[in-house]
């Protein structure tokens, strides 16, 4: 996580070459390596892709567990606002068109509720025409405190 010089409150969630996280981190040989931005004033996490065939699950359409994936790793950026380690306790998705893989993606998390260790939070993947392609809600649960 880095914070952009000159630009307010805008934090880099770039891959941590110490984090096996295959969504996000750096130190996975297998990883994704995904890269997002936000910040705690506007209460959004954003990121913008193009993923290729090596994600679709068939006929040129990206999987329906990397889609999963993707909104699972922006809803999960937002609890760093927070200062709070936090993980996944519900995910829903709802697939509506499908999502090319070779198509450019943008992915938008945005904070919904947060009531005492449980943070509700939402995201969307637009494609370059801002057509919503997929949607997700998910429950994060706080375990501690950001280390």
């Amino acid at each position: 996580m880095s914070h952009e010089p000159g630009a307010a409150n805008v934090i880099h969630f770039d891959p941590a070459p110490e984090n096996p996280c295959f969504g996000c981190g750096g130190g996975n040989v297998h990883g994704m390596r995904l890269a997002f931005e936000g910040g705690p004033a506007s209460g959004r996490v954003t990121g913008r892709f193009r993923l290729g065939s090596d994600y679709q699950g068939s006929d040129g359409v990206l999987h329906g567990g990397i889609t999963a994936l993707l909104l699972d790793e922006a809803i999960g950026k937002l609890s760093r606002f927070a200062e709070v380690r936090a993980v996944t306790a519900e995910l829903n998705i709802e697939y509506l068109k499908p999502i090319h893989a070779e198509e450019e993606i943008f992915v938008e998390a945005f904070q919904a509720e947060h009531k005492g260790r449980q943070f509700y939070h939402q995201a969307e993947i637009r494609n370059a025409a801002g057509v919503v392609l997929a949607r997700g809600r998910g429950r994060f649960v706080a375990i501690g405190p950001r280390q």
